[in-house]
């Protein structure tokens, strides 16, 4: 069993696990498949956060078992970790079930995977995947990557399985994280992503062994000669400092770009939420950050329907989007998560109160978006060229996190390049236009 495929749910530190679980197995001598068909194992790395993308898994693995018999099965990540017998009982044809905290294990799990022996690794391990995992070895060419630097949340918001499936807040040291950047950026990397599920509530040891903040780390990682920007998320408001603030100020590299989820413009319900935030105090950061940077987009999250919430409270919501006026945003009707406090919480909004609710707020958020992206039609935008798109045209990533296409006329650009583009058309989800110098 030498072909593996992997399939990622969920957010971008997922992304980053899959990466790291592909390289593990790549040194032992496993190669990836990109087509499910082709491989001996399928291991999917799951999500928790949402109720679809966990029963969208078992679909999945339904799905899979009626075309084939032979592959083995893995079910890594969130799901893994909080639901782990429970799986093998549900789909008796899974054959590992490993959580995210251990997933460095794999590599020497499959060759024990048979029909007789099933495995379940969710307890947390003493010995860190990091310290394991050391070395990133070269995958396929491309310009970006994600850098895990923080894991776990204290926090406690109560919709959320966060601490339950990935643990209490962990930082890995400066030091670490300087010698995995220079890893990727000898690969090609020019652009990374500091990852994290509180990133903005890094905390560790620096370089001399003292306490660092993520600011410390951002100018740390912004003395590598050969990187060219910096990106972080997610960020919680009660960890948003001046220190990082000021960073966005004075750290060119460090895009204009702050994703910010506040949740609810309502204290009653950001109360309920165990936020530890209220609206004025997350509107006072807003402001601060603007004020150091003027031009730096704001992106957030938002629950729609929590329990309890009312008409008033949800107009609340709406106050708040309105004043912030933001670039982009994620938006979602609430769902019960197993484990978690708000699931057992009375007053259960309706489904067809939740799904109006959303309308108006996604519509809302759509139009502050696609506003947000005419500001640049008849402007000159630095894009970082990833990948070529579907229709044959590049496609990268702005300053401010938006996706641009244009034609490369000539073929003189390669992914990897920066281009300036003339922006010419805007849609919610994108801008368009055409390298300058053909203009």
């Amino acid at each position: 069993m030498k072909k593996i495929f992997v399939k990622t749910y969920g957010c971008q530190m997922n992304v980053y696990d899959s990466e790291r679980i592909i390289e593990s197995l790549s040194e032992k001598g496993f190669t990836q498949s990109k087509e499910i068909k082709d491989s001996d194992v399928v291991i999917f790395n799951t999500c928790h956060i949402r109720e679809k993308a966990a029963e969208k898994l078992y679909s999945d693995i339904g799905r899979l078992r009626k075309n084939s018999k032979t592959k083995k099965i893995i079910v890594a990540g969130c799901v893994a970790q909080a639901e782990n017998t429970e799986i093998i009982k549900r789909m008796p044809d899974v054959d590992l079930v490993i959580g995210p905290q251990s997933y460095h294990n794999i590599v020497n799990l499959i060759p024990k995977l048979d029909k007789k022996n099933k495995f379940v690794e969710t307890d947390f391990p003493l010995e860190s995947k990091f310290d394991i995992l050391k070395k990133r070895s070269k995958q396929e060419k491309k310009p970006t990557a994600f850098l895990t630097i923080q894991e776990g949340c204290d926090k406690f918001c109560t919709f959320c399985v966060v601490p339950y499936t990935r643990g209490s807040e962990y930082s890995r040291t400066t030091r670490e994280i300087i010698e995995e950047a220079k890893e990727l950026i000898d690969q090609g990397i020019i652009e990374l992503t500091l990852l994290g599920q509180n990133v903005n509530a890094y905390h560790g040891d620096n370089l001399n062994k003292k306490t660092a903040n993520l600011a410390d780390l951002i100018y740390e990682l912004s003395k590598l000669p050969d990187l060219k920007r910096l990106r972080y998320t997610t960020n919680h408001p009660n960890d948003m400092n001046e220190d990082l603030i000021f960073a966005h100020r004075d750290i060119e590299i460090l895009m204009p770009y702050i994703h910010l989820p506040v949740q609810s413009g309502s204290d009653r319900m950001l109360k309920l939420m165990n936020r530890k935030h209220s609206q004025n105090s997350y509107l006072d950061i807003i402001e601060k950050i603007r004020n150091s940077r003027e031009d730096i987009a704001i992106s957030s999250d938002f629950i729609v329907g929590f329990p309890g919430e009312t008409d008033k409270d949800f107009e609340k919501t709406i106050s708040l989007i309105n004043k912030v006026n933001y670039a982009q945003a994620y938006s979602f009707s609430y769902s019960p998560r197993p484990g978690t406090p708000a699931a057992d919480y009375e007053n259960q909004v309706p489904k067809n109160i939740k799904m109006e609710r959303l309308h108006h707020l996604q519509g809302l958020l759509k139009e502050q978006q696609i506003n947000f992206n005419k500001n640049f039609l008849n402007t000159t935008v630095s894009i970082l060229i990833e990948r070529e798109a579907k229709d044959g045209r590049l496609t990268g990533k702005s300053p401010h996190l938006q996706s641009v296409y244009f034609n490369n006329e000539g073929n003189k650009l390669n992914i990897g390049d920066f281009a300036q583009v003339y922006v010419d058309s805007a849609s919610v989800s994108s801008l368009d236009g055409s390298i300058v110098e053909n203009r």
